[in-house]
């Protein structure tokens, strides 16, 4: 698939420039929230999907969370924005990839740790998204969700493969 990959930090404006007019960068509502661009880019699979899509997982690895705003350029049919509980079937297969799978937050409670990015049609490459990482004030917060601050050698950015019917048919480690 010639998968390749790239993250930056970006300025508001520069996140604007690359997802172009058509899409909205994630607004930072505070000065210390961070904005990431990524890029993900493949050569279309020799078969369609038939069913299955492709996992686009951006984690903080310092706290096995994800990013909850994206701005992505795609067509909106192509890429949705989320989670699912099969992503903790992900999890539990990779252990580098602890992050995809939800928070347990008590005893029987379980929380989505922010969202991915799911890609439906394998023709959707290059892919450019922009996530927002947000600063809490409060620090006695407990987020469920990535924040700011972060640096580059903190991400992991991962693509994975699920089946129609949730299978994890891989993983595969871009960056981090």
């Amino acid at each position: 698939m010639a998968i390749t990959s790239s993250l930056s930090l970006v300025s508001h404006a520069e996140a604007q420039a690359a997802l172009g007019e058509k899409t909205h960068a994630p607004l930072a509502s505070d000065e210390r929230d961070q904005l990431v661009l990524g890029r993900v880019a493949w050569q279309p699979p020799p078969e369609p999907l038939d069913g299955g899509y492709f996992a686009v997982f951006l984690i903080d690895k310092r706290t096995n969370r994800k990013p909850n705003d994206f701005g992505v350029s795609a067509p909106q049919e192509a890429v949705s924005l989320g989670s699912a509980g099969v992503e903790n079937r992900i999890a539990e297969r990779y252990a580098w990839l602890r992050g995809a799978g939800d928070v347990k937050v008590g005893d029987h409670e379980w929380r989505s740790n922010g969202n991915r990015l799911g890609v439906f049609d394998e023709t959707a490459s290059p892919l450019t998204f922009v996530a927002r990482f947000p600063y809490l004030a409060d620090a006695a917060r407990k987020p469920t969700i990535a924040t700011a601050p972060v640096g580059m050698s903190d991400l992991l950015l991962a693509l994975v493969y699920l089946g129609p019917d949730g299978q994890v048919y891989w993983a595969q480690r871009l960056q981090g």
